[in-house]
């Protein structure tokens, strides 16, 4: 905000006010191009000193129109220029010494782009600030695991959450690479084969911020103006499917009559009918914010197939920054209603007390203290569970009976294991406690994993702050040369 200002100031607007809305369209955008491109210029002696103060001083003449209140704001070079002929005289046409619309177009597309990417960044890493913190809180809660829609096994909520933390650290990645390709500048290219100009590229790069060149000039505007889009938009829909997930899950709950995890009732909403139904809206909310993400991300793909290179159906970035304005929402929402969750530890393990959940440890049990092939203990652990629900008992219900004659059933001898042993392996908090495996749901294992996952959050803070950094570093560099020519 501090460039723009300064710039209205040595125009002499004093009283305009400057809004985050209007720094950060595609205009502004087009004054930073204008800025580099003038400072470039005169750099490389293509610009006498005092036409570029011409240029300058009419430039930020326009920038001061534009901000004031109901200006139309252009993105088009040519209504910028029109203006500023009038004010500069012909000879500032020189600022568009071998640039065209083609390259200024795809450069300030890309820094557009690059805003949204980081504004989506920051929301993805308060999301995930918010389900570490939910997963701190849940290191030792066990609840039951789930699949094929069907209760499997027992596992930590901490576990759980992790696992979709694990996704943000992959979507993480995913922005970063991303970014890096998006943040490469095609300026300089021209329309597609440069010009007959020794324009510095590398310096127009740096002045905007940029890390690095799309080398080839008809990649620059014609090639990667399709892919990065879809490199950006392809991120942001891998993000939504996780959460998508996530929401189903949660949203299964509500199923039936005691869920064990449940949004507060602040967030809910009462029918209009049925003065008992709490309806979770917000987590509706969500899930509509992940499917919009993912048609609108789609779009983007489909807007770009089937074209022949240089057409408009997949250069405007409108239908990327669509998406992202989706994804950012939807990232707000999930950090809203991970915080606004209750968890009832003594339902979850109800829940899973209720079946037999716990039958592989029974399995494992006997194959680690008495040698009995998994296989042997499978049927002997499945077997119980079909007799079980059979007479509608749960796995504490079962008698010692039961369980000696269907061992001696099905194996022709005693059971080799204290039927004490049997029972403790069913135990579902004991059973989680027990796992071994690097990544498993047992706490010990959970709190690195937590630690590891606080890491990469902070590395991602830092990254996404280093990246600002740059643009924030572009933008004075630009700002006290502009001024050096007011």
């Amino acid at each position: 905000m501090r460039y723009w200002k300064l710039i209205l100031l040595f125009a002499g607007v004093t009283s305009v006010p400057v809004t985050a809305e209007t720094l950060h369209d595609d205009f502004a955008h087009l004054a930073e191009i204008n800025i580099a491109s003038l400072i470039m210029l005169r750099e490389q002696a293509l610009l006498p000193d005092p036409l570029a103060q011409r240029i300058a001083a009419a430039t930020a003449q326009i920038v001061s129109e534009q901000s004031a209140h109901g200006a139309r704001r252009s993105s088009n070079y040519l209504d910028f220029e029109a203006r500023l002929l009038e004010i500069a005289g012909v000879e500032a046409s020189r600022l568009h010494t071998g640039r065209s619309r083609q390259d200024i177009g795809s450069t300030l597309r890309r820094m557009a782009l690059r805003e949204s990417l980081l504004d989506v960044y920051r929301a993805l890493l308060e999301a995930r600030s918010a389900l570490l913190a939910l997963a701190e809180q849940h290191v030792e809660t066990v609840i039951p695991a789930y699949t094929h829609g069907v209760q499997a096994q027992p596992t930590s909520l901490a576990h759980y959450l992790l696992a979709f933390s694990a996704a943000f650290e992959r979507d993480s990645e995913r922005y970063q690479q991303s970014y890096a390709r998006l943040n490469q500048s095609p300026l300089g290219a021209a329309a597609l084969a440069t010009s007959g100009f020794p324009l510095d590229r590398e310096r127009l790069a740096e002045l905007l911020g940029f890390e690095a060149l799309v080398i080839n000039s008809y990649d620059a505007n014609l090639v990667s103006s399709v892919d990065s889009k879809i490199d950006y938009a392809n991120a942001m829909v891998a993000s939504a499917v996780p959460i998508g997930q996530f929401c189903q899950n949660l949203h299964t709950q509500y199923h039936g009559t005691a869920p064990w995890i449940l949004l507060a009732d602040s967030q809910t909403g009462v029918s209009s009918i049925m003065p008992q139904k709490r309806n979770p809206r917000p987590l509706d909310r969500l899930r509509s914010s992940a499917t919009a993400v993912v048609g609108n991300g789609y779009t983007v793909i489909l807007n770009a197939h089937n074209t022949n290179s240089g057409m408009n159906d997949y250069r405007d970035g409108a239908q990327t920054l669509l998406t992202a304005e989706h994804a950012e929402k939807m990232y707000r929402r999930y950090a809203t209603l991970i915080r606004n969750l209750v968890v009832s530890p003594e339902r979850a393990l109800a829940e899973i007390d209720a079946d037999y959940a716990t039958m592989t440890e029974v399995a494992d049990v006997l194959l680690r203290e008495a040698g009995i092939a998994f296989r042997e203990g499978h049927h002997y652990a499945s077997e119980l569970t079909t007799r079980g629900r059979a007479a509608g008992k749960k796995p504490k219900e079962l008698t010692d009976d039961e369980l000696l004659d269907t061992w001696r059933e099905l194996a022709d001898g005693e059971l080799p294991l204290p039927i004490a042993r049997i029972r403790a392996a069913m135990d579902p908090q004991a059973m989680v406690a027990a796992r071994q495996g690097r990544g498993g749901p047992q706490p010990a294992e959970v709190a690195r994993m937590l630690q590891q996952h606080k890491a990469e959050l902070a590395t991602g803070q830092g990254w996404l702050a280093a990246a600002r950094q740059r643009l924030t570093a572009a933008a004075e560099q630009r700002q006290s040369l502009f001024e050096s020519l007011l």
